[in-house]
């Protein structure tokens, strides 16, 4: 009896976690991640197919999403506080995949009809269509950069309560989910357009988007209903209609004072709506602006701000498993099947990093976690820094960083000419997965100590990066208050993207693999520069308490998220 009693009880404990606000979630967030990777890794092999494997389109692509959310992330993110939380989620959700699936058929279109639209109008129909993709697909990034914001950023903490240890686990296994849907989507869609076509791939990807959308509706709708939570949304708006109720109500009672009734109920119109001269049409039209300067200035106030600085000073870096490395890692002698395992190691460590957050954030403290992962991830990347001097490296102060943007610019052809794949052909090669850099002759490489280093750093570091990532987004989602976390998070992407956009623009200046050392250490000096930051942000908020002792977190449910972190 008592055996049959507690196999009643574990079942429906684990029926309990399934149906769960929690579980949903996660659930929601791995449909939405997987058709966002696979769509970000698609959509620039489609745009190097279309363009005869050149990257012009997929570096303009990427230069409108990284302009467009440095941009209107502060205006993004004000739109998220002063909505719904639902309409927020429901709308971002249907914008984003309906953009998806139009993009999907206008590839297909592309694809099929490409010659002939070629020939119509002298090309320019082509180049229309190119166009309107590319609006289309940066549309899509922005609804998702607004979902992200929405349910990563603000669901999130209203499911866990005011349970700081429960907000951890929930962050990392989101994490997690995005690390491992980081490598498997990208190689389901690859295979599909392997061993079929792009015209194939792209009518996957829009049949999965538009089923993906119906059942993420459906979890975002289950989430709200087991949320009650969700439904009140704090904002000055709310406070002002809230005021605007107990003035009328107060007026109707004390009818011996109309007059002072009415002036009541002027002024929390006022509140909500401001002054009659603001109502104009020159004020409407330069809200975003003024929405715009008032993220900025409110993210700066923050007390968060230099915790979130650092955060953003690690985006620009070349030391990442994005293209730049891999063409660099072409450049040094290493084949796909390599990279492919240094890859498969990179998010192995990645899942250690988000595990070792949640063990030290509840022995140590939140703060000090993202201390000592700061620590951690400049330690390794020392590794990288010595990997430019040892031997193997290609690294010459005697070749002019800008030979290849001088060469192409005079028409010699640039280094391709000269026997050296430039980075960009191996950029193609890295995203298409084509074999044109072998065709060409893989260069002769001495040792491969020097490459050996660059990856080991780069994989280690990736334990310390994940962890301090986890620490800022949850230092960030507890010192925010309600009403300003779209902006702030909005605000935040933009620095992501603006230093992430630097980095670009450093690498197309000196593209050559003799300059990639000045990279490698311009990228560390930067990332030590932001965790300079959060050292000035923890040691205010703890002073010597950061180097004297550890703490562990509060027991749960004692305090508001909303509250400075406990320390």
């Amino acid at each position: 009896m008592e055996n049959s009693g507690s196999k009643k009880c574990s079942g429906s404990a684990v029926c309990g976690f399934f149906t769960s606000a929690k579980f949903l979630i996660y659930l929601g967030h791995a449909l939405s991640t997987w058709g966002d990777r696979m769509w970000n890794f698609a959509v620039a092999v489609f745009l190097v197919e279309l363009y005869g494997n050149s990257l012009l389109l997929t570096a303009v692509y990427g230069l409108v999403v990284a302009g467009s959310v440095l941009l209107l992330g502060a205006i993004i993110g004000d739109w998220v506080d002063k909505n719904p939380r639902l309409k927020v989620a429901q709308t971002s959700l249907i914008v984003q995949n309906c953009s998806v699936i139009l993009c999907g058929i206008l590839f297909m279109v592309v694809f099929k009809f490409k010659n002939q639209l070629d020939d119509l109008y002298n090309g320019w129909l082509l180049t229309t269509c190119y166009i309107v993709v590319i609006t289309t697909a940066n549309v899509a990034n922005l609804a998702s950069t607004a979902t992200s914001i929405t349910i990563q950023r603000d669901w999130i903490v209203v499911v866990s309560g005011e349970d700081r240890s429960k907000l951890a686990d929930m962050n990392a296994t989101v994490r997690i989910i995005d690390q491992l849907t980081n490598i498997l989507a990208p190689m389901l869609v690859g295979q599909i357009m392997a061993f079929g076509s792009p015209f194939i791939g792209c009518g996957f990807i829009a049949g999965w988007n538009l089923c993906s959308m119906c059942l993420e509706y459906c979890l975002l709708w289950k989430v709200y209903l087991k949320t009650p939570a969700l439904a009140i949304k704090a904002g000055q708006k709310a406070e002002a209609q809230e005021m605007l109720q107990l003035n009328v109500q107060k007026g109707s009672e004390d009818s011996e004072k109309p007059g002072e009734s009415t002036q009541l109920m002027d002024e929390a119109a006022q509140a909500d709506t401001g002054s009659p001269e603001k109502a104009g049409c020159c004020y409407q039209m330069s809200e975003p602006f003024r929405t715009f300067r008032d993220g900025w200035v409110a993210y700066y106030n923050q007390s968060i701000f230099f915790a979130g600085m650092s955060l953003a000073f690690l985006y620009m870096t070349v030391l990442g498993f994005d293209c730049i490395t891999t063409g660099y890692a072409y450049t040094q002698g290493l084949n796909g099947s390599v990279l492919s395992l240094l890859m498969g190691a990179s998010a192995i460590s990645g899942i250690c990093g988000t595990v070792a957050f949640t063990w030290i954030r509840k022995r140590c403290g939140l703060i000090r976690t993202g201390f000592l992962a700061g620590v951690a991830q400049l330690s390794c990347l020392l590794l990288c820094v010595m990997s430019v001097f040892v031997p193997g490296s290609p690294f010459d102060l005697s070749v002019s960083p800008f030979k290849d943007v001088i060469s192409h610019l005079m028409g010699d052809g640039g280094s391709l000419a000269e026997g050296h794949p430039t980075p960009p052909s191996h950029l193609a090669a890295s995203v298409n997965g084509s074999t044109v850099p072998y065709e060409l002759g893989a260069p002769v490489v001495e040792s491969y100590l020097s490459v050996g280093l660059l990856f080991a750093g780069v994989i280690a570091a990736r334990v310390g990066l994940w962890s301090f990532d986890l620490s800022v987004t949850q230092l960030i989602q507890e010192n925010v208050i309600e009403s300003e976390r779209g902006i702030i998070n909005g605000v935040q992407n933009s620095m992501n993207y603006l230093l992430d956009l630097l980095h670009f623009i450093m690498v197309i200046l000196a593209p050559n693999p003799e300059a990639f050392g000045l990279l490698v250490i311009l990228s560390v000096s930067f990332v030590a520069t932001g965790h300079m930051m959060y050292f000035r942000f923890a040691y205010k908020s703890l002073g010597s308490r950061l180097f004297l002792h550890c703490s562990p977190e509060p027991k749960s449910g004692t305090e508001n998220p909303s509250l400075p972190p406990a320390v």
